[in-house]
């Protein structure tokens, strides 16, 4: 990966809806070169998807809070049957495996804290092999980036 896969990296990353040609003119390559730049780093991995980030007080979800979790047990089976029903709650915008106090933390978005109230009662807590939570809510963000320095 040279300068300019960076750079182009960095523009996709701030506007993926940038055209092939607006990227060209920026990089002073040609429309080709620049489209086998993107496809190489598709290729590679390097970029692994483009996405729609959604402004989530728009839809909703602005109540944000992070759950710490700690299992039962740390035993293979509970963390196996935790990890593969945690990923199914649509709540859970995020969730970590961690040392620590924790086993896990969890990035919640919800309309409100009854919503995170009902999301504990009905989902989360119904889990299996759940010990305790910790439950931190947000209350203002300073720093939201889904940009990569390369």
């Amino acid at each position: 990966m040279d300068a300019i896969d960076k750079k182009l990296l960095e523009l996709l990353q701030n506007d993926t809806k940038k055209t092939t040609a607006a990227l060209a003119v920026k990089l002073n390559l040609s429309v080709t070169a620049v489209y086998e730049r993107i496809k190489k780093l598709e290729r590679e991995g390097i970029i692994d998807k483009y996405v729609a980030l959604l402004n989530r007080n728009k839809i909703n979800k602005g109540f944000v809070v992070f759950c710490h979790l700690k299992l039962l047990q740390h035993t293979k089976e509970f963390i196996n049957q935790f990890e593969k029903e945690v990923v199914k709650l649509d709540e859970v915008l995020e969730c970590f495996h961690v040392s620590g106090d924790y086993d896990y933390i969890l990035k919640i978005c919800v309309k409100d804290m009854e919503e995170y109230r009902e999301f504990m009662v009905t989902k989360l807590t119904t889990l299996n092999h759940i010990g305790s939570t910790h439950s931190t809510f947000m209350i203002g963000e300073v720093k939201n980036t889904t940009v990569f320095t390369v």
